[in-house]
């Protein structure tokens, strides 16, 4: 054999659809890389991954029959261990060579060379490559072994395996089909059970014949979809159903489109073998229901792609993905129809009996619902984030919009008790903005309760008036110190209450937003209104709560493009005013950029440990005990250049104030050059401490520029 394109295929039963694509690279790579590590496959080989709802495949280019030689140098021992004083080898470095393969013979040609400060025995030897075969075998077993597997299934093999139903197999689906191609050679390989041939099967109804014959493994693909009737990849089956849905939809007319979602397509892409979209249609006396409840039954429920016109709203019509191509499409189209029909009509019947009742009537029926056996009922919740959202909206638009945040923060959690809510839960919000203006409420409040839960995600949008922000903010800190209030903080990846996407929508909104809050006064605020159900020391959990909301701003502003030590500058303060802070990070980089920002900083670190190391430093300066011609000029260049620096930091013109201080950097080196800080007589000495606290204050009141000094 020679060097030639590979193929592996597990044929299996109907693999679970949300883990199917991840199953297919996984497998892929691990093949090729298990190859690769063992000679057989190299850096030029080419890997593509095939995965489908009943076979997960890879094809590999330029795969060896057998890897090259490799000379391998093994140490064995130092030469005295080894060797006697007459150079007879020791029966130590006899059991050594004997457990490498090798006997007495060897000893002649052991290589002598420095081990550190001791000579060592090396023996030198040729390793003949890896067979294909051998290699495979150990790359597939691998392969199976580090599969994502979400859940296991274990199974006794089948009549034709070996040891039939005396054998239990582990995997994540009954494996039936093994095929192992080197070019048009079958690879003698097994695996589950199975041993390696060159036929497959197609799909379950269409295939032209059963099983399929694999001539070689570059006609892998082509072979399935012209016998079998299968598109074997992801990538491709997926892109057949995006060109079949947006023709469909074209066919339809009137600038109509299927409803994006990409995790949809996936798991559509993932059910189907070779899709087939067709369209069908429910009665439009459904659309009166709000079209998020019928959209997300259709694509939750049924793998339906919902059709909406060109303003957006929902149409009567939508699209199948079918994994049958019949020649009359009615029964199919029919079918589908008739299934979701229920379940719209279910729909309708919950948003019909849910309006029946008031969000306000529904207050009461919180106080059931357990929130956290430590925290309480979601009504106990619903008093502390209504204390919270009124104290920030009185900051933010006085009395008139703190009325307007307590009525939307005490109904925001009524439609968890609704029918509707109780049956699609990620309806929360958005079905209490349909009641609340049901119920004649405000559409200001309406749309507060919608969006009292964004951010939602990273990208989400932010709650779109100053009643949402408000009572979203009053949610999102309310589980934040209710949280650190009972020690219940994320560790690792674990995360349950989603503090981390909490802390990360608080500070979206104090920056994005502009919000004239500071940070910790809203934190201290808000551990306030949890009350005695703070069983940790309150002054630890808001310090450790204001660390775990800085380092989340950290990690998101590194994110954003910024250097560690332009965000550990500015971070280093903890600026209280979130929207304050991409203000005073332009800066910081203006500032860098500076020929005198080096030296500024290198001389702003210095003065820190200087001040570490003393006791409290009066930053006063008495001109009478200045003496060095140095610490007079230092003090006179900050005489004049402060006032101007900090008047441009109190108008918010942070890169001006920064580069007005680029003016002392000549004075203060000379101060280091000429005076000693640490004079003998004490009065000076403070009085030189004092003119560098002073100094350090200056420069250190947009961002710690000592974190700039490399």
């Amino acid at each position: 054999m020679s060097v030639q394109n590979l193929l592996v295929e597990l044929f299996v039963e109907e693999l679970p659809p949300k883990a199917l694509k991840k199953l297919g690279d996984a497998f892929a790579a691990v093949l090729l890389e298990q190859l690769k590590a063992q000679g057989l496959a190299s850096v030029e080989s080419q890997l593509t991954a095939f995965a489908s709802p009943r076979r997960l495949a890879a094809h590999i280019t330029a795969v060896a029959p057998f890897a090259a030689d490799k000379a391998v140098s093994a140490k064995l021992m130092p030469v005295a261990v080894g060797l006697s004083a007459d150079g007879q080898p020791t029966p130590a470095l006899l059991k050594k060579l004997q457990a490498l393969g090798a006997g007495p013979e060897a000893v002649a040609g052991l290589k002598r060379a420095l081990d550190g400060k001791a000579e060592a025995l090396f023996f030198e030897r040729t390793v003949a490559g890896a067979r294909l075969q051998e290699g495979l075998q150990k790359a597939l077993l691998e392969a199976i072994a580090k599969l994502p597997i979400p859940k296991v299934m274990t199974y006794q093999l089948a009549s034709g395996c070996a040891q039939p139903g005396w054998t239990s197999v582990s995997f994540v689906r009954p494996a039936h089909g093994l095929v192992a191609l080197h070019g048009s050679d079958i690879v003698p390989v097994e695996a589950l059970g199975l041993q390696s041939g060159n036929t497959t099967h197609g799909h379950r109804f269409e295939a032209s014949v059963d099983p399929v014959v694999l001539k070689d493994a570059d006609s892998y693909a082509e072979t399935l979809a012209r016998d079998g009737a299968v598109i074997a990849s992801f990538a491709d089956r997926r892109a057949d159903i995006v060109r079949q849905l947006n023709a469909a939809a074209a066919l339809i007319g009137n600038g109509v489109r299927a409803i994006e979602d990409e995790a949809l397509l996936d798991e559509v892409t993932a059910l189907v073998e070779r899709p087939n979209v067709l369209v069908c249609s429910f009665e439009e006396e459904f659309l009166g229901v709000p079209q998020e409840c019928l959209i997300l039954t259709m694509k939750a429920n049924q793998k339906y792609f919902p059709l909406l016109d060109a303003a957006g709203k929902l149409t009567h019509q939508f699209l199948i993905v079918s994994n049958i191509s019949p020649a009359d499409p009615s029964q199919v189209i029919g079918g589908n129809e008739r299934v979701v029909r229920p379940r719209l009509a279910d729909a309708k019947f919950f948003f019909d009996q849910d309006r029946k009742k008031t969000l306000e009537s529904r207050v009461a029926g919180l106080d059931k619902v357990v929130y956290h056996n430590q925290l309480g009922s979601q009504g106990e919740r619903v008093v502390r984030v209504r204390a919270i959202a009124k104290a920030i909206a009185l900051q933010l638009g006085g009395e008139a919009l703190a009325l307007q945040a307590d009525q939307a923060a005490l109904l925001a959690k009524t439609d968890l008790v609704t029918d509707m809510v109780g049956e699609f839960p990620e309806l929360q919000g958005t079905m209490g903005r349909y009641y609340a203006l049901n119920d004649g409420l405000g559409v200001d409040v309406a749309d507060a309760i919608e969006d009292h839960y964004k951010p939602r995600f990273a990208g989400d949008t932010l709650p779109r008036n100053p009643v949402g922000t408000a009572v979203a903010l009053a949610d999102k800190l309310e589980t934040l110190v209710g949280m650190f209030g009972i020690g219940n903080l994320p560790t690792g990846d674990k995360d349950p209450f989603a503090l981390r996407r909490h802390a990360l929508g608080v500070i979206r909104m104090l920056t994005e937003q502009n919000l004239p809050l500071d940070v910790t006064a809203l934190v201290e605020a808000a551990f306030a209104v949890l009350g005695d159900k703070c069983t940790a020391p309150r002054e630890a959990s808001v310090q450790a709560l204001l660390t775990f909301m800085f380092e989340r701003l950290g990690g998101s502003l590194r994110e954003e493009g910024y250097s560690p030590q332009e965000v550990d500058a500015v971070l280093a303060l903890r600026p209280q005013r979130l929207a304050d802070i991409p203000k005073r990070l332009a800066a910081v980089r203006a500032f860098a950029a500076l020929p005198e920002a080096a030296a500024l900083a290198a001389a702003n670190k210095r003065i820190g440990n200087i001040l570490k190391k003393a006791d409290t430093v009066d930053p006063h300066v008495s001109t009478v005990l200045l003496q060095e011609p140095a610490e007079i000029a230092l003090f006179a260049a900050m005489q004049q250049v402060t006032p101007a620096a900090q008047a441009q930091f109190e108008a918010g013109d942070y890169t001006a104030s920064l580069q007005s201080l680029a003016a002392l950097r000549a004075p203060v080196d000379a101060f280091f050059d000429g005076v000693m800080v640490n004079a003998e007589a004490i009065d000076v000495r403070l009085n030189r401490l004092g003119l560098l606290q002073s100094l350090h204050n200056a420069m250190n009141r947009v961002a710690d520029l000592s974190k700039l000094a490399s």
